[in-house]
């Protein structure tokens, strides 16, 4: 067995764990104030975050996290071209380059489904067993 298929579950549960946890934080961030941020007025901003905080804890807990992923990518792809790409071309240029990051890893995320070690796993190995 090679040293990458070893721990490719325990890597893939990790990233979905940090990206959704940190994406948890900027939901927070915009609500609520929390970690340094400041609460947010704007409509358009109140759904974001909120689309950060809930999306992001789905993700984290691997609850359906594919669905959860899919519009948290399309939430980074939308942030990107409305508010970094108006800006410059390249990512690093117009300071889009986490969004970049959220939107293609929160892709991965929603193709790849929750994974083995996940809410979803768990929910399915015990409703198989009733």
């Amino acid at each position: 067995m090679r040293i990458a298929d070893r721990f490719a579950t325990p890597a893939y549960t990790l990233l979905r764990f940090v990206a959704g946890a940190m994406f948890a934080c900027h939901g927070a961030q915009k609500l609520f104030g929390m970690f340094g941020g400041t609460r947010v007025a704007a409509p358009m901003m109140v759904v974001a975050g909120t689309i950060e905080l809930v999306a992001g804890t789905l993700i984290a807990v691997g609850f359906l996290s594919a669905l959860a992923a899919f519009i948290a990518s399309g939430e980074m792809a939308f942030a990107y071209f409305t508010a970094h790409a108006p800006h410059g071309f390249w990512p690093i240029v117009n300071h889009g380059e986490l969004a970049v990051l959220y939107c293609f890893a929160f892709l991965f995320v929603a193709a790849s489904g929750s994974g083995r070690w996940s809410l979803d796993a768990r929910l399915r190995k015990r409703s198989s067993k009733v």
